[in-house]
């Protein structure tokens, strides 16, 4: 996706539809949490910055700076929708700083380099649309934000080894949103929810990569104790510490 290439989740019906439909509905989200918040408190158990990327409407962010009450945080996304929505569920707080800012090139660093540094930084999702090229820069990027030690830890959507992998996630992942949908609408059809996930705003922007090989990549930068924390069918956690 190039600079001048307008992202669907600038377009506020998209975001929103997305927020209204299907922002909470990721499989595995409370294990997720769990298992991010128990890397940081090892690796990192009193960080003084936190930065978010792709914030989305910020669950990450908030669930850190709750975990990690004296840190501070900056929370980071290319749509507005999404940044409001953040700003909503933030409620103001002192110790959240939002911006605005598109991944697609450095230029992002701009927008937080005043805030730096950072001992742990999430992303949610947000790196997925890039080419590989643009990812390994973005790795990069974040290894130069962090503090000696610091953490990066990303919640991410990866390709899975073949198109009947790909199928059989896109079932799961439609079982998982129609249940979802049903504590609101028990009139909730399965293939509304397949619908829903096939018809998803950003699809068509998706340049999904193997863990294995983002792994890889960041242990090529300089990464250190870089793993996989767990993976169910695409959606997966990996990272690792800057040295």
């Amino acid at each position: 996706m190039g600079k001048d290439t307008k992202s669907s989740w600038e377009i506020r019906k998209n975001a929103e539809a997305f927020l209204d439909n299907e922002g909470d509905a990721v499989p595995g989200a409370e294990l997720q949490l769990e298992v991010i918040g128990k890397i940081a408190e090892l690796w990192c158990g009193d960080p003084f910055g936190i930065l978010d990327l792709g914030c989305g409407d910020g669950v990450l962010g908030r669930f850190l700076l709750n975990k990690f009450p004296s840190a501070s945080g900056v929370l980071v996304d290319i749509s507005d929708a999404m940044l409001d929505a953040a700003r909503d569920k933030l409620g103001g707080r002192p110790d959240a700083v939002i911006l605005k800012a598109d991944f697609s090139s450095p230029d992002w660093l701009g927008s937080v380099s005043a805030h730096r540094p950072f001992d742990i930084i999430v992303s949610g999702f947000a790196i997925h649309h890039q080419t590989d090229e643009r990812k390994r820069e973005i790795y990069s990027e974040i290894h130069d934000l962090l503090t000696p030690g610091g953490v990066f830890l990303n919640l991410e959507h990866v390709s899975s080894a073949t198109h009947e992998c790909g199928r059989l996630f896109e079932e799961f992942y439609a079982d998982y949103l129609h249940r979802h949908m049903l504590q609101s609408d028990p009139g909730a059809t399965r293939e509304a929810a397949l619908e829903i996930y096939g018809n998803r705003p950003d699809r068509d922007e998706d340049k999904t990569a193997s863990v294995e090989e983002q792994c890889g990549w960041l242990r090529a930068i300089g990464f250190d104790d870089v793993d996989c924390f767990f993976k169910v069918f695409e959606i997966a956690l990996f990272g690792g510490r800057r040295k």
